[in-house]
């Protein structure tokens, strides 16, 4: 229990440092634009365009996707639900910069789904690993500074995301 205990004053020691940037009007006006990106309508464009691609690759990447998030977001919403962890503003009573859209902030669904997105997308177009990479990092890390998120939210998420990429392109290979 003293092991959570020290994760949790971790985490909320670190959010607040964040939080309290000096520059912080211009972290948020990019971490709006950054979350942004992984609210989800990018995923619905890749979809379309690997579907109406004739390569055989893409096509597997499509299913490989679309298996991803049959898991993760059933996984993802059973655990916010389990967990219960409120988010920073009510945890702590401090506003955020966003309006989330739900109660609970364990794990990050924004940050799960970036790296499931990236680390499927850097299998199949490894070229790219390096800006995928960062942008999945980016989107854990808006969340944070959007108020919605503490950062092992953000941590778990990615791990999760990442974890979840990995089994479905096992399941596909099979």
């Amino acid at each position: 229990m003293k092991f959570m205990q020290t994760i949790q004053t971790y985490d909320i020691n670190l959010f607040l440092w964040v939080t309290q940037r000096k520059s912080q009007r211009v972290l948020v006006r990019g971490a709006r634009y950054i979350s942004k990106t992984g609210d989800g309508h990018l995923y619905l464009i890749l979809a379309l365009a690997l579907a109406w691609s004739a390569q055989p690759a893409e096509s597997i990447l499509l299913a490989c996707l679309l298996m991803g998030f049959a898991i993760e977001r059933p996984v993802y919403f059973i655990l916010k639900n389990l967990c219960r962890r409120d988010r920073p503003q009510a945890a702590l009573n401090i506003p955020s910069f966003v309006i989330p859209s739900d109660r609970f902030s364990f794990p990050s669904g924004h940050t799960s789904a970036a790296f499931l997105v990236a680390t499927l997308l850097s299998f199949f177009h490894p070229a790219l690993t390096p800006v995928l990479v960062a942008w999945a990092v980016s989107v854990g890390m808006a969340r944070v500074v959007l108020g919605v998120h503490f950062p092992t939210d953000t941590l778990i998420g990615a791990l999760m995301g990442t974890l979840l990429a990995l089994l479905s392109l096992e399941i596909q290979s099979t």
